[in-house]
């Protein structure tokens, strides 16, 4: 099965070919401004690769409450165009394929369940530390979404006050943290700069730091004792930085022993996909679509026929 794939991203759209098991003839553009301007991109890539390949269908990662069903996108993004129309009748029309399409954080932590940092496990908590705070719960490699689609939107947890999981937890915070206290205009900032500047000696650099990896700790024992997952795999820029993975271990377990709680101790994983994980995991989502509605037309075929 030969699947064009994109990622919808606030910076960029990402693109490949899935093909015989892997994603081959990867591509990106900046994100357009408009949806007709969208389109005609998103066009042009399919009629690039037309002559080369038999596509089946086209596989769609979104942010957003990605409706798939309805068709919609619900909710807000980086990207408002996308929201609130028939998005997937139109793209239907526009590829004259099947689409399928999927919310950005559900595809990248069905990638990681599947086949990923997480593969063989049953249930597995995906965490994505972006712009804000996202992820998903899947358990026997099926996704659990919730009555209204917003399961998984672990930024809206409140961890101090009226303040969330995502006014806390981000490295985009933390920068803004640091430039109220130095000063400094935050385009000139960025987390590997303020690590640097910890790593140097700077007291504010490494206070904000510490509590930026203490409101992850205390985020991550909240969805521990929620779901009681197998593991929690992390995603989202931070959780490329080499010490990542060491330090936010290194203040989980310096919480749990406060609270005496080693023994709901969460086992931490690292991404394995990086930034292919939405395109893999829209494929696989595309993929058991397929085998549901296969599965239902035999299902149907046999009650019929008996």
């Amino acid at each position: 099965m030969e699947l064009l794939v994109f990622d919808f991203g606030g910076t960029s759209v990402k693109g490949g070919v899935f093909q015989t098991d892997k994603l081959v003839d990867t591509f990106s553009f900046p994100t357009p401004k408009t949806w007709t301007e969208m389109k005609a991109l998103l066009k042009k890539e399919q009629d690039k690769r037309q002559t080369t390949y038999a596509f089946k269908g086209v596989a769609i990662s979104a942010p957003g409450v990605v409706l798939n069903e309805e068709g919609i996108i619900d909710g807000i993004s980086a990207i408002p165009y996308i929201h609130h129309f028939p998005i997937k009748q139109e793209l239907i029309d526009l590829f004259e394929l099947p689409v399928a399409m999927i919310n950005d954080a559900n595809a990248a932590g069905m990638a990681e369940a599947l086949l990923g940092a997480a593969k063989g496990l049953k249930r597995v908590l995906f965490l994505i530390l972006g712009t804000g705070v996202g992820g998903v719960f899947i358990q026997d490699g099926q996704l659990y979404v919730g009555k209204h689609g917003y399961a998984g939107e672990y930024g809206m947890i409140f961890l101090e006050g009226e303040k969330t999981f995502s006014d806390l937890g981000t490295v985009v915070r933390l920068v803004e943290r640091y430039s109220e206290q130095t000063n400094e205009a935050t385009e000139n900032l960025s987390g590997e700069i303020i690590f640097e500047r910890a790593k140097n000696g700077d007291q504010i650099a490494q206070d904000e730091i510490q509590k930026f990896y203490r409101t992850l700790a205390l985020g991550i024992f909240n969805l521990q004792v929620a779901f009681d997952p197998d593991c929690i795999v992390l995603g989202g820029g931070i959780s490329s930085r080499a010490t990542f993975l060491d330090e936010i271990k290194a203040e989980m377990k310096a919480f749990l022993k406060e609270k005496e709680w080693e023994y709901f101790a969460p086992e931490l994983r690292q991404c394995a996909f990086q930034n292919q994980a939405n395109l893999i995991g829209a494929v696989e989502y595309f993929k058991s679509i397929t085998k549901m509605i296969k599965e239902e037309l035999v299902s149907a075929y046999e009650i019929s026929s008996f």
